[in-house]
């Protein structure tokens, strides 16, 4: 079983990235010709997250023109993995390698809620949480694979699940409604994403004022972990990223075996932000 978790397994829109584009390598930002440089004047914010917020003072009201990346902010981007991988997506063993069900309840999924679920795949988070919501509930489930698409629509038939509403994204568009969503779920995805920043653009603008992304991602700072380092990422990493996007952290959960959750809001939402709990901490308290 660890043979076949090393390999690039993840759900969805990473699939998504399409090898055939062109790849960015992007370059840093000199320090201008005024930029005092005396003794006691630091040559810029102190943390990742101070540096990304400084470079991030609003939203566009249109998204980035983005090309497909080969890195970002110091990260290789992972390539994606194609349907041929549905099946281990819905292995018998995931929850008990993973503790899914745990991450579910942190969801705090009620009836009604708008949810998505980016990186749908074959739908093994998107049926319960169509459950969970109830008929009055909707979950828009994205995927730029028809293929997984389509598995997905076999699953939710036979499960006669009606509120679920399959969705073909693009690499650089989810193709979401605007201020609808209570929830956008991705689970092992975003670490795969050809286009970070339109992305995310998209996703702030789909949330509504008090809704969150809920992030899984496997744990860089744990080499226990039996993923390939490339389908990783630390939390300082994840942080670094979404504090440049425009958004904050306000929960997370750090009793997975494997993985990180952590729940982001827009940066203009009332949630209040926190900070994150020390990885190291982390897997102390899980050995």
């Amino acid at each position: 079983m660890i043979a076949c978790l090393a390999v690039s397994l993840t759900v969805g829109l990473a699939s998504k990235a399409g090898a055939q584009e062109t790849a960015v390598i992007e370059t840093g930002t000199p320090l201008g010709p005024s930029t005092p440089l005396g003794p006691s004047t630091p040559l810029g914010p102190s943390t990742p997250q101070a540096q990304a917020q400084a470079s991030a003072d609003k939203v566009s009201a249109t998204p980035p023109e983005e090309k497909a990346r080969r890195t970002y902010l110091g990260r290789i981007v992972a390539q994606p993995m194609g349907h041929q991988g549905a099946p281990w997506l819905i292995r018998d063993n995931r929850d008990e390698e993973e503790n899914a069900s745990d991450s579910f309840v942190q969801l705090n999924l009620s009836e009604g809620m708008v949810v998505c679920d980016l990186g749908c795949g074959n739908g093994y988070w998107t049926l319960p949480m169509a459950k969970k919501v109830g008929e009055r509930g909707r979950i828009l489930a994205v995927d730029i694979q028809r293929e997984m698409l389509q598995k997905l629509r076999v699953r939710s038939g036979k499960a006669k699940l009606r509120n679920i509403e399959p969705i073909l994204g693009n690499v650089d568009n989810p193709n979401l409604p605007a201020a609808e969503l209570d929830l956008i779920l991705m689970v092992d995805v975003y670490h795969e994403f050809s286009h970070p920043e339109s992305m995310l653009w998209h996703l702030h603008r789909a949330l509504k004022p008090e809704g969150v992304i809920a992030l899984l991602e496997y744990r860089e700072e744990d080499p226990t972990v039996p993923i390939k380092p490339l389908h990783k990422m630390s939390k300082n990493q994840i942080i670094k990223e979404y504090h440049a996007n425009h958004f904050k952290l306000v929960k997370e959960y750090n009793k997975l075996p494997w993985q990180h959750l952590m729940f982001f809001a827009r940066d203009d939402s009332p949630l209040d932000s926190i900070d994150p709990l020390p990885t190291l901490q982390v897997l102390e308290a899980l050995r």
